[in-house]
C-alpha cells in the first residue's frame, strides 16, 4: 500500500484501543507519528512500545489544550498532513438514568473533541496539500441502539462532521473520510461492553462474544487490525479521489436477512 514514508500524522486517543494499532501500523510503513491522550500513564507506556513516537498529553475539551498539543505536533513532526481522531468514550445507561454530565461529556469528548482537533490542525494539514484526515465513528452511527443515546448521538454527529469538513477543505486536496466499526471486543472500550453484557445477560464472556460473532454475517468480531487497514486504505494514495466517505467496517452486521434464518 503506497503511504508515504514522510507523512507526519497526529493520533488522538492514541494511547489505547484503535489509536495505539493505528499509530503502530503507520510507523511501521516509515511514517512520523504523534500521540494525543488525556492518560499520561498510558502515554508512557505507549511510548515505551513504539520507540520514536511523540507522546502529547491533551484533554480533547479544551481549546487550549489541543491548540498546545496541535503546537506541539507540528514543532516535534516539522509539519502535519495527516490526523485520525480516535479519542471516545463510552457507556451504557437506560434513558431514565442518563444524567446531564453523562450527556456532556461523551458529545463533548467524542464530537466537540474531534472539531476541536480539527479546527486546530486544518491550517496545518491543508497547507501540506496531500492532507487526510480520518475519523472513527461507529455502527452506532449508522443506527441506534437502546440504552447508547449520548454515544449514538455523538457518532451520528461525527459522521455530519466529516462530511462537512470534507466538502470545506476539498480545495486544499485534503481527503476527510469516516471508518464506522463494528464492535470490537478486544478494545478497552469494548471490555467494557462486555462486562456489562455478562452482568446483565447472565452468560460467559466466551458465550457473548462468540454470540456476537455470529451477528457478523462473516462470522467473527472485528480486530483492531481491520481498523487499522480501513485507516491505511484512506491515508494511502489509492484513496486520493475518496473523500466524504463513510466506511462500515462490521463484517456485514448492517446488512439484513430474512427473519426466521438465524
Amino acid at each position: 500500500m503506497q503511504v508515504a514514508e514522510d507523512r507526519k500524522a497526529l493520533v488522538t486517543g492514541g494511547a489505547s484501543g484503535f489509536g495505539v494499532e493505528i499509530s503502530r501500523r503507520l510507523m511501521a510503513l516509515g511514517s512520523r507519528v504523534a500521540i494525543l491522550d488525556v492518560n499520561q500513564e498510558r502515554l508512557e507506556q505507549v511510548a515505551d512500545e513504539l520507540p520514536g513516537v511523540a507522546a502529547i498529553q491533551a484533554d480533547v475539551r479544551s481549546t487550549d489544550q489541543v491548540s498546545a498539543a496541535v503546537d506541539e505536533a507540528v514543532r516535534i513532526l516539522g509539519a502535519l498532513d495527516t490526523l485520525v481522531i480516535s479519542a471516545g468514550v463510552f457507556h451504557i445507561k437506560p434513558l431514565e438514568e442518563v444524567t446531564e454530565e453523562d450527556w456532556d461529556s461523551t458529545l463533548d469528548i467524542n464530537l466537540k473533541g474531534a472539531f476541536l482537533v480539527s479546527q486546530a490542525a486544518a491550517p496545518h494539514i491543508a497547507r501540506s496539500g496531500r492532507g487526510r484526515i480520518v475519523t472513527i465513528s461507529s455502527d452506532c452511527g449508522r443506527r441506534g441502539f437502546a440504552r447508547q443515546t449520548a454515544y449514538c448521538a455523538s457518532k451520528f454527529g461525527l459522521i455530519g462532521l466529516t462530511e462537512s469538513l470534507a466538502a470545506e477543505l476539498a480545495a486544499s486536496h485534503t481527503t476527510v473520510n469516516c471508518i464506522c466499526p463494528v464492535g470490537c471486543p478486544t478494545t478497552p472500550m469494548g471490555q467494557r461492553v462486555l462486562d456489562w453484557k455478562v452482568a446483565h445477560v447472565g452468560a460467559s464472556p466466551e458465550e457473548i462474544t462468540a454470540a456476537a460473532a455470529s451477528t457478523n454475517l462473516l462470522g467473527r468480531n472485528s480486530t483492531e487490525s481491520d481498523i487499522a487497514d480501513a485507516v491505511l486504505f484512506f491515508v494511502s494514495e489509492h484513496a486520493s479521489f475518496l473523500t466524504g466517505v463513510s466506511l462500515d467496517v462490521d463484517g456485514g452486521a448492517r446488512l439484513g436477512v430474512i427473519p426466521g434464518t438465524r
